[in-house]
């Protein structure tokens, strides 16, 4: 009778560790669909239009170009999404990332919206500014230090997050009609001026389905 007891709690043991297993991934699925975007050591998946020899990798790091540029992720569109990158301004240094935007040859992105990167620069709109949309005037991160940024869209709404802090919650009415509006493209990365001089890393997206609102 025990040998057969013995074999009974083997067997049950066998049967839930699989089960098991399998919770955790199941309670991490908010994590799950992240891309990759920039690899670290190559420009694989991304495009830049005017100035396109300026962008640069450092240790890891996307460099702006020393002018105005954008360089552009081509491997695939978004609607809804969550976004984040790390960043490092320098003093002085101007930058931007447009989301829904379009491939453009050269000037400032047309389509969709930036997210401003600013801290210092003389331009008084500072990052996680909604360009032209939703201004904030006073910096919530500093030159030199690494800082994530991170954007969501869902819907007709966007909310810009600095380092876990919400920037910003806003909703795009409905019936905008101005190109520069929420609807479908792509990521783009701004160099603004000569002297602006701004570090990218852990670039970071995935797409949200219909069940999903992250907070």
């Amino acid at each position: 009778m025990k040998t057969l007891a013995l074999v009974h709690l083997a067997i049950s043991c066998f049967v839930t560790l699989p089960l098991n297993a399998k919770e955790p991934a199941a309670e991490d699925k908010a994590t799950q669909n992240w891309i990759t975007m920039f690899d670290g050591k190559t420009f694989d998946g991304w495009k830049a239009n005017e100035m396109a020899d300026g962008w640069k990798i450092e240790d890891g790091t996307i460099r702006t170009a020393p002018g105005r540029s954008h360089l552009f992720y081509t491997a695939s569109d978004f609607t809804d999404f969550e976004f984040k990158a790390e960043v490092k301004t320098t003093p002085g240094s101007n930058s931007g990332i447009y989301f829904h935007t379009k491939w453009q040859d050269k000037g400032w992105p047309k389509h969709g919206h930036e997210s401003q990167v600013n801290q210092t620069h003389t331009d008084p709109v500072k990052s996680g500014s909604l360009y032209n949309v939703v201004k904030l005037y006073e910096s919530p991160a500093k030159d030199g230090q690494w800082y994530e940024h991170r954007i969501v869209v869902k819907g007709n709404n966007i909310r810009v997050h600095i380092n876990g802090k919400l920037a910003h919650d806003y909703t795009e009415p409905n019936g905008v009609t101005d190109e520069r509006r929420l609807s479908k493209g792509t990521i783009a990365l701004q160099s603004h001026d000569p002297k602006s001089v701004v570090y990218y890393r852990n670039l970071r997206i995935r797409p949200l389905g219909d069940e999903e609102a992250s907070q």
